[in-house]
């Protein structure tokens, strides 16, 4: 384990070494790809005059708001078709399509409707995160080893208790694994909703700064957006690792 982290920071290193010397050995000049040297001053100057904690603040929280509520409407819907599969027949067409759909169209008609307001951003990521949660838990549940659901019932278990003593921990590790793909697919929704309209958050300075030709601003905002989906996906792994901790280690996450 010591020796794999040590390798992880040598690549690091070795990362920002080519990043700081390599452009300028290469002839690239800085407005297409600056120094990190030069992207550490800019990030220093954004913390300073720029409010970089408040527009990170406010991306954080229209990401926990989206990735929370997208993901309780696809546990409860993806266990609604899981244990009917009528159900599923019915409207699993018209959630299919909402799929497909490119995300970043709703964008403009979500502002349309609730204005230039945090509500727009939330939405979009509700939208992204939700298929995966939900296809996670139809196929979990539909996975449920019947004979046990089959045994609870001869000792006259309840609905509730069918759900709480076997079906929802069969559900868990599919439901984490969803789980992960979404914390990170809630940052590109916010960061999609920002970018179409939106005075406040990372991805809408990030466009500020791209119109203002600040390349090495740009490479900021790009790396905030990025520790904020980092930290999104450790938190849901942690969180993974405290619930699952009676399964081998193989069965969850080891990122």
């Amino acid at each position: 384990m010591r020796l794999d982290i040590s390798a992880s920071i040598a690549v690091l290193i070795v990362f920002l070494i080519l990043w700081e010397w390599g452009p300028g050995l290469l002839g690239i000049p800085p407005y297409i790809i600056p120094a990190a040297s030069s992207v550490l001053k800019e990030f220093v100057r954004a913390y300073q005059e720029q409010e970089l904690l408040y527009h990170t603040g406010i991306t954080a929280l229209e990401t926990f708001a989206g990735f929370t509520i997208g993901s309780l409407l696809g546990m409860i819907v993806g266990y609604i078709f899981g244990i009917s599969a009528r159900l599923e027949f019915i409207f699993s067409p018209y959630i299919l399509i909402l799929q497909i759909a490119p995300k970043v169209v709703f964008a403009p008609l979500f502002i349309l409707w609730m204005g230039f307001t945090v509500y727009p951003k939330i939405l979009v990521a509700v939208l992204i995160v939700f298929f995966p949660i939900m296809v996670n838990v139809l196929t979990a549940i539909r996975k449920v080893d019947p004979d046990l659901i089959n045994l609870a019932r001869t000792f006259n278990a309840s609905r509730w208790q069918i759900f709480r003593l076997i079906e929802f921990h069969d559900a868990l590790p599919p439901l984490f694994a969803g789980l992960r793909i979404s914390a990170t697919l809630a940052v590109i929704g916010v960061a999609v909703g920002e970018m179409v309209g939106a005075s406040v958050g990372l991805a809408s300075q990030l466009i500020f700064a791209e119109g203002a030709a600040e390349t090495a601003m740009v490479f900021v905002y790009i790396i905030m957006l990025t520790i904020v989906g980092i930290v999104a996906y450790g938190a849901v792994v942690l969180l993974e690792r405290r619930v699952l901790h009676y399964l081998p280690k193989s069965v969850y996450s080891s990122v």
